[in-house]
């Protein structure tokens, strides 16, 4: 057993290093956009609506994948899944710069771009889910999912800081350039030195070959479904991936429109550093109550009252203070939420988790697009955040209302598994 140990834990320490790095590298790649939408606007001549179905478009793309790519990363190992995905959506980024200016229309260039990355991305989160259900124990899932997770806001913090800096120094277009080829060189690095770089990644008979834990029938997925804790369990998702979008695509042009004077690294650095040791704490705490034998009480904390106070915030520097409270509560999610699926349904979490994200992503559609709607009709930002707050107490209180529900489904899916 020590043995077993000290040869694993090593392996498991440099994989979860990896898959911080490519969660970030994911974030780099996907707030690109967002951090160079103002600049790209004001060239294009786009207007707000017109901004909002450029960022939107990510989302719609987005939907589409999560449940696929969960369903083949349940056969054939979430690891492969990422290094694929990661290796395209790399050569897309690096390549929408070109798109933007040997187009005629950039605003159709750029919209069908941002659907291909959120098609290519889509994949990502569930397969880390399927690969940590698979692979990891109950008891060090929080942390797992909490330290990975917080690879995306160490991602929106480097482009942030490094992408303005880019961005004010070379240019919008530097911005794609770098981060793009960066996750392009993490896949070969990830295939070269981890998978040994050895045959085809994924076959046909690999796809067709999946263990009998993934074969699961209709009436599974019906009952599945029935259960009041796993609907609780996506509404809350729903909400926090929704609002989290939102915000992650909006606050960039709402420092530039409300603070024009303010420092692009200072309002794209702040809140993303706050939100990287939240995320840790988060985990350490959520593995800390399963060791206590009290999984129902993993955080799940939803930051409303600080999104409610941005309505009113009149200085930049409470706007900064709000924001990075919103986004350092927001990360509670990883080490919650996102590892319950893993907990209520471990032999086909990668898919469960696909179609959770697939609902938060289409909100996120909905709820992007429709508050570059609200900016323009109303021309003032308070809808927006009067909006992610409603969404956001509309998770909290499912959430409360069912998750009592919670540890006895816990308790019969371990039955199950034992049985």
């Amino acid at each position: 057993s020590l043995k077993y140990c000290s040869d694993v834990r090593p392996v498991a320490r440099v994989w979860t290093v990896v898959l911080l790095l490519g969660t970030c590298l994911l974030y780099c790649a996907r707030v690109a956009m967002p951090i160079c939408a103002v600049s790209m606007a004001e060239q294009f001549n786009w207007s707000k609506r017109e901004s909002g179905m450029v960022l939107g478009s990510f989302f719609w793309g987005y939907c589409f994948t999560q449940v696929f790519g969960g369903y083949v990363s349940d056969r054939v190992g979430g690891e492969k899944v990422l290094l694929l995905s990661a290796a395209a959506w790399g050569a897309m980024t690096a390549f929408t710069p070109i798109l933007a200016h040997f187009c005629s229309q950039p605003i159709f260039s750029m919209t069908l771009a941002r659907f291909l990355m959120g098609l290519l991305q889509g994949v990502h989160y569930p397969s880390l889910a399927s690969l940590c259900s698979q692979k990891v124990v109950e008891s060090e899932r929080g942390f797992l999912m909490s330290t990975v997770g917080s690879g995306s806001y160490l991602g929106t913090l480097v482009i942030g800081g490094a992408g303005s800096l880019m961005l004010d120094l070379y240019g919008w277009e530097s911005v794609f350039y770098v981060s793009g080829l960066l996750s392009v060189l993490w896949a070969y690095c990830m295939w070269k030195y981890l998978l040994k770089g050895e045959g085809p990644i994924i076959t046909l008979e690999s796809l067709g070959s999946g263990g009998s834990q993934s074969k699961l029938s209709k009436r599974h997925w019906l009952r599945l479904f029935k259960q009041p804790a796993v609907c609780a369990v996506i509404i809350t998702h729903l909400c926090t991936a929704s609002t989290f979008f939102t915000l992650l695509s909006w606050l960039p042009t709402f420092f530039k429109d409300t603070f024009p004077d303010a420092k692009g690294w200072v309002f794209n650095v702040i809140p993303w550093l706050v939100a990287i040791p939240s995320s840790l704490f988060s985990g350490c705490l959520s593995d800390h109550l399963i060791s206590q034998g009290r999984p129902e009480d993993k955080p799940h904390l939803h930051p409303f009252v600080f999104t409610l106070l941005l309505c009113s915030t009149t200085t930049f520097p409470w706007a900064v203070a709000f924001v990075s409270a919103t986004m350092g509560l927001t990360t509670f999610s990883h080490s919650g939420v996102s590892v319950n699926v893993q907990d209520l349904a471990p032999s086909c979490a990668g898919a469960l988790f696909g179609v959770m994200n697939t609902c938060g992503a289409f909100s996120g559609v909905l709820m992007v697009y429709f508050s570059g709607y609200l900016i323009e009709a109303t021309g003032s930002w308070a809808s927006v955040f009067a909006l992610i707050t409603t969404v956001n107490l509309l998770g909290l209180c499912t959430f409360l209302a069912f998750s009592q529900l919670y540890e006895r489904m816990l308790c019969e899916t371990r039955e199950d598994v034992g049985g």
